[in-house]
């Protein structure tokens, strides 16, 4: 038997018009979504929802498509679904539009 120990080809990198750094970054300075609830913990980071338009199989949603979430809330939601933070997956896609709609900064081709 055979064993090849060649090193494993990376993943493409996500397509440009997948990311949004910039606001990426903006999302981090905001709130946890779930703050009103009170038992925040950790970091604020960019929790993606589910996106049929920009997500494939093995692929994350475009970065439009995420709402701030606290270390804890992320962990929670992908570990146990959105209902784990009081959230429908309905819910969690008009946040992240609101999220969108609320951000100054240039969107690019996804005006």
């Amino acid at each position: 038997m055979r064993i090849d120990t060649r090193p494993r080809k990376k993943n493409a990198a996500r397509p440009a018009w997948k990311v949004q750094k910039a606001y990426h970054q903006w999302l981090r300075g905001r709130p946890c979504a779930m703050a009103d609830r009170g038992d925040c913990e950790g970091n604020l980071e960019a929790a993606h929802t589910p996106d049929p338009d920009s997500k494939g199989m093995g692929t994350k949603a475009s970065d439009h498509n995420a709402i701030p979430l606290c270390r804890k809330h992320h962990q929670l939601h992908t570990v146990k679904g959105w209902s784990a933070i009081g959230l429908t997956r309905e819910t969690a896609m008009n946040a992240a539009a609101a999220y969108w709609q609320a951000w100054k900064g240039d969107k690019g081709e996804l005006v």
